[in-house]
């Protein structure tokens, strides 16, 4: 007989509802990777095989799958303020953007054309800023950071391969907060970097294994899942203020808030979505 399980972050409660979601009969994800909701609730999620988006509305219940013609290897999706769907093709080498129905609208990069040092070469997250600046962290090829305006046009990159303040060992994912500051999951050196949005660097928070996704969620708080598996929860300021283990043994490759304060959870091992729903 399931059990209800309970998590703590900070002073929060959370009931587990894993897996979450009703898929068609027939049809199970497969190598979920992960998930993104829009202003209305509904949540999207990518995985690496068969139609690699799939979306349901706030209850779970499935509504439509696509991005076969268009995608090779979903890795992240994002979905900015003006709800407008970003998916990152990495080992297209790609950043595509689309409307809800499905529809592709633009493309950053171009398909199946990796370029050393420049836009893209495995690329991995994609952040977009409130004035529509796009940062693309570009992680297993070029370990470097791209900043796009808002209209495609890149302007600036930067980062190299290392382990220095500003080097990276596979940036996986990158956000842009309310304090205007981009941080990018830096994952084979286990922690977060820190920058201005021209790529100055300002510092960096530890304590990680190998972090995998960022959200910043309603109340300004951050949420990094890394490989241990864990999900922890920060101050603007970089204080933990709690840390749990949502996924059991499974790594959480992809997180995201929703409108109401639920955290889903891309779990890629065993390819289920997992939410987390606040205790009230």
């Amino acid at each position: 007989m399931n059990k209800q399980l309970t998590m703590i972050l900070g002073e929060r409660r959370y009931r587990v509802e894993r897996p979450w979601g009703e898929l068609p009969p027939g049809m199970r994800f497969r190598g979920l990777s992960s998930v993104a909701v829009n202003a209305r609730g509904d949540v999207f999620a990518a995985q690496r095989a068969g139609q690699p988006i799939v979306m349901f509305d706030s209850s779970g219940r499935f509504i439509r799958a696509w991005g076969d013609e268009h995608l090779a290897d979903a890795h992240t999706i994002y979905i900015d303020h003006d709800d407008r769907i970003f998916v990152v093709d990495r080992d297209a080498h790609q950043v595509l953007q689309f409307n809800v129905e499905g529809v592709l609208i633009a493309r950053l990069g171009t398909e199946h054309a990796p370029c050393f040092q420049a836009p893209f070469n495995h690329p991995t997250g994609i952040a977009v800023a409130p004035d529509g600046e796009i940062y693309v962290s570009d992680g297993y090829g070029n370990h470097c950071v791209h900043r796009f305006s808002s209209d495609g046009k890149l302007k600036q990159t930067w980062g190299s391969r290392g382990l220095g303040p500003g080097e990276f060992a596979i940036p996986h994912a990158v956000w842009v907060d309310r304090s205007d500051r981009v941080l990018v999951l830096d994952r084979d050196n286990h922690r977060v970097q820190i920058f201005r949005r021209n790529g100055e660097h300002l510092g960096q928070w530890l304590g990680f294994y190998r972090p995998m996704s960022i959200f910043e969620d309603g109340q300004g708080m951050i949420l990094v899942s890394d490989l241990t598996p864990s999900l922890s929860m920060f101050t603007p300021d970089g204080t933990l203020v709690g840390r749990c283990r949502p996924v059991l043994l499974n790594i959480g490759h992809g997180i995201c808030v929703g409108p109401s304060g639920d955290i889903y959870i891309a779990e890629m091992d065993s390819s289920h979505i997992v939410r987390l729903a606040p205790c009230v």
